[in-house]
């Protein structure tokens, strides 16, 4: 079976879940935080204020790119266009293609 997860890059990377290879990277399975600098953001927060906020830093660090950080998020991209429709209504400023 296989999975699809994000890297620093925003392009979704498959991996195997029994990896019988050698090209195995398990350092790619690491979180980018350790989880004491996560949870203090996430305590308190609602799930929107939670799918808002990693919806946004996913679309900057795409460079604004919608199609690439909806891939990465494993949404449509009406989806994607939806939810920055609702954020710049709310007056929240949303990343711009760049």
């Amino acid at each position: 079976m296989s999975q699809s997860f994000a890297s620093d890059d925003c392009s979704a990377q498959e991996f195997s879940e029994s990896p019988s290879d050698d090209s195995f990277d398990a350092e790619a399975l690491v979180p980018a935080s350790e989880p004491s600098e996560v949870v203090p953001m996430l305590v308190g927060a609602t799930m929107q204020e939670v799918e808002r906020e990693l919806t946004l830093q996913t679309l900057a660090r795409c460079d604004g790119n919608r199609t690439h950080a909806a891939r990465v998020l494993g949404v449509s991209v009406r989806t994607m266009r939806n939810k920055i429709r609702q954020y710049s209504a709310d007056g929240i400023a949303v990343p711009a293609c760049g």
